[in-house]
């Protein structure tokens, strides 16, 4: 009964730190199709075609890529299946070291825009911007979202530690009636009862063939001995 306490409070705590990592995602969505509205509406009234917006197409592959990261920790967490928390826990990882080398990068080289192509649209140059006038904001919100990646590997360890609940089938395997044997047993009991009447019959057949064998070869005897039987 402990074990599925545990259990269902740490599949509830890794759901919950997956809902934040979901609404960052599909904050980062929601930025990323205002962006792309605000582009092609700027691209409509241009007759000359522009390069592919790169940072925006970015932006929003990351939020699907998010919340499609979110979904299988749900569905890792709901299960307890030791190979999705695995492959979920391995994923989450290489995310974290991604984001820890883009910002060492940013943070480290001077001259960090140089390793990013230029942007048509402009919107990298703002969200540059952005960042750097409201720093602490973002920072707080970086660090909430790498520390919710951190606790969501901690949990799905202790979760995968702890294994999926298997007590619920014991449980109705050991309450199960299986009716269907009744029938069989009592075939069995009616055969063995019937076995000594057929070697009862086939016995006493025998005897009467042998007595009219005898009554044919000696007739003077088989009066007798039917008197006898009479």
């Amino acid at each position: 009964m402990a074990g599925r306490m545990v259990r269902s409070c740490v599949q509830t705590a890794l759901k919950a730190v997956n809902s934040v990592v979901e609404l960052a995602g599909m904050a980062v969505i929601l930025y990323a199709l205002w962006m792309l509205r605000a582009w092609y509406r700027e691209v409509a009234h241009l007759d000359q075609r522009l390069p592919v917006p790169w940072f925006i197409y970015t932006f929003l592959g990351l939020g699907i890529f998010l919340c499609l990261l979110t979904c299988s920790g749900h569905i890792a967490a709901e299960t307890a299946n030791g190979h999705c928390l695995s492959c979920y826990m391995i994923v989450v990882f290489v995310l974290i070291i991604l984001e820890g080398a883009i910002t060492v990068d940013v943070f480290l080289n001077t001259n960090w825009e140089e390793d990013f192509p230029p942007d048509p649209s402009g919107n990298f140059n703002e969200f540059k911007d952005f960042v750097r006038s409201n720093f602490e904001i973002c920072e707080w919100i970086g660090l909430s979202v790498v520390a919710a990646q951190v606790l969501s590997i901690i949990l799905g360890m202790v979760l995968r530690t702890l294994g999926p609940d298997l007590e619920t089938d014991y449980d109705s395997d050991d309450d199960a009636v299986v009716p269907a044997r009744l029938p069989l047993l009592r075939n069995q009991s009616q055969h063995g009862y019937a076995e000594p009447n057929t070697s009862r019959r086939s016995d006493s057949w025998k005897l009467r063939i042998l007595d009219k064998v005898r009554c044919f070869w000696s007739p003077d005897k088989c009066f007798p001995l039917a008197l006898t039987t009479f």
